[in-house]
């Protein structure tokens, strides 16, 4: 049996018997990873039967049947076809089988062995491939925050070395680049069937609302370890960066070259084989160095914002994440309504007909009609410039009755077409360009308020509350931030202890409080009063500062 056609290994998947076809791939993939190369057709029908008889049915196995039924009868005949089909297709490679010849019959009847095609091999692992990542739910790797912060940490202590070790900066970036592309993909894999588990439609609903409760305490821990790794991992990058990660990434291309290519620029008989030689080491360090530079520059990306405009992708997982404890919170609250016995759509439509058919009379149904439907032929009047100009300055209040209100000019097209709009060109689109220039001064500035009042309120250690006060009073900014950070801390107390931590909702801050005297009343002078509470002990931590020095809260 020769085969002499393009390869089609995926056309089996568009095939009718589609299932029949994977199904005896499936036994030539398994027979592989036992080291077996041949088979014969009635050894895949016996490995398809075997598989029939275990505690699940499958659904592969059940197509190997006839119409009666009678699997023993037809099955090897079935998968003789089923496999000459494959091998047209170029999964399988069909071989003579001479080794069962024991008359002139069995001589002139076909007989084959099969086994897999370089192409049927790529097929089955590129399926496998493709439904594991359609099926894999992802996970959020705390874990992987604090290894990857830990080989950060090794690279800065390489790059303070005059002369690092190729060999221990190349398997701290390989190692550095495995974890945090598992981190990535395990995020992005998880977010997708979070959303696909927010939109729950059907299913358990008891075993929703317990499972709800697990996952919001997952998310919420993973959101804290990204908020204080996150913001460790950054400061890392930003000291590499400064300490030279350069020549760390040159380092290692410059050891993966060397493993491309066997000879060294200076080696070889001539000066053009030496010329030669080197230029394909240069173009293979060139590649290298640039693959490492890119992947270094995603890495940055990930934790380190660059503006307002442009945060990190770590700064949009966690906002995900937290809109995502608000979107299982409200589906949980949908699914208690609905269990409670509270009114939905189809309870309000029987009330509404009962209303119709209680109705004292016809007059009496289209009042009701009118006012449950608003289909009354009413038409909505708007105010455009002309109108306003006509008003000037004397524009009416928004109380002002109807009959009191100067007149409102209409158009007669909107009586004769029902549309204002004329025939013609249309309008010029308009410029936006300087709102939005506006608006990023606007969210710039607010940013730098922000880090402006963070850097005022952070301490270098733990220090009293009314020490925070300093030499002058708190401006509006920092004090709002400090209001709500005391607030979160205070809230997080439970009854019986004196201590207390929260960390704020953008992951940006850490506040911890220890109570020292209930009795003893400290107050804070700000623009807008004076705050008074008990003596604290208190220590706020500034999660995005790039270097470990902090600013104290008094400076």
């Amino acid at each position: 049996m020769i085969v002499e056609s393009q390869p089609q290994p995926f056309a089996y998947l568009s095939a009718p018997n589609a299932r029949l076809y994977s199904a005896v791939l499936g036994v030539f993939g398994q027979a592989r990873e036992r080291f077996t190369v041949h088979l014969r057709p009635e050894d895949v029908a016996a490995e398809l039967r075997r598989t029939a008889s275990g505690p699940a049915d499958s659904a592969d196995t059940r197509a190997l049947s006839d119409p009666s039924g009678t699997v023993e009868a037809a099955s090897v005949e079935i998968v003789a076809a089923a496999l000459e089909k494959l091998v047209e297709w170029g999964n399988l490679r069909a071989d003579a089988d001479t080794g069962r010849v024991t008359t002139v019959e069995d001589f002139h009847r076909a007989r084959y062995l099969y086994q897999l095609t370089q192409h049927g091999q790529a097929a089955i692992q590129a399926i496998a491939v493709y439904e594991q990542a359609l099926g894999r739910r992802g996970q959020l790797q705390s874990v992987a925050l604090a290894d990857i912060a830990e080989q950060l940490g090794s690279l800065l202590a390489l790059a303070g070395e005059a002369d690092p070790d190729p060999a221990k900066v190349h398997l701290l970036l390989l190692g550095l680049a495995d974890r945090f592309s598992s981190l990535a993909d395990n995020a992005q894999a998880f977010m997708a069937s979070l959303r696909r588990t927010i939109d729950f439609q059907d299913g358990d609903e008891d075993a929703f609302v317990a499972y709800k409760d697990r996952l919001v305490e997952y998310i919420e821990r993973f959101i804290a370890d990204l908020a204080n790794r996150g913001a460790q991992i950054a400061e890392l990058i930003g000291r590499l960066d400064e300490a030279g990660i350069g020549r760390l990434l040159e380092a290692a291309a410059r050891r993966e070259a060397a493993d491309a290519v066997p000879d060294t620029p200076d080696a070889g008989d001539g000066a053009a084989q030496n010329d030669a030689v080197a230029d394909v080491w240069h173009s293979i360090l060139t590649g290298a160095l640039a693959a490492w530079e890119n992947r270094w520059r995603g890495l940055s990306d990930w934790f380190v914002s660059r503006g307002s405009r442009h945060p990190s992708q770590a700064k949009l997982l966690r906002g995900s994440a937290v809109s995502a404890i608000t979107s299982l919170v409200n589906t949980v609250a949908a699914l208690n309504e609905r269990r409670g016995g509270r009114s939905d759509r189809s309870a309000d439509f029987r009330a509404l007909a009962r209303f119709f058919a209680e109705a004292p009379d016809e007059a009496a149904a289209h009042r009701l009609w009118r006012a449950a439907f608003a289909l009354s032929p009413a038409r909505h009047l708007t105010v455009d410039a002309a109108t306003e100009a006509a008003w000037g300055e004397a524009e009416p209040a928004p109380n002002t009755p109807w009959a009191e209100a100067p007149a409102l000019e209409i158009s007669p097209r909107l009586r004769e077409t029902g549309s204002y709009e004329r025939r013609g060109q249309p309008n010029r689109v308009t410029d936006r360009s300087a709102a939005r220039r506006a608006l990023a001064e606007q969210a710039e500035r607010e940013a730098a308020e922000t880090a402006e009042a963070r850097a005022r309120l952070a301490t270098d250690g733990p220090v009293l509350l009314s020490e925070l006060a300093g030499p002058r009073a708190l401006d509006p900014g920092a004090f709002r931030l400090f209001l709500a950070m005391l607030g979160d801390a205070l809230a997080a107390r439970t009854p019986g202890e004196s201590q207390s931590g929260a960390i704020t909702g953008d992951g940006t801050m850490e506040v911890r409080l220890k109570l020292v005297d209930a009795d003893r009343v400290v107050e804070i002078p700000t623009e807008d009063g004076v705050l008074s509470g008990p003596e604290h002990i208190i220590e706020i931590l500034d999660l995005v500062a790039p270097f470990p020095s902090r600013h104290g809260a008094g400076a």
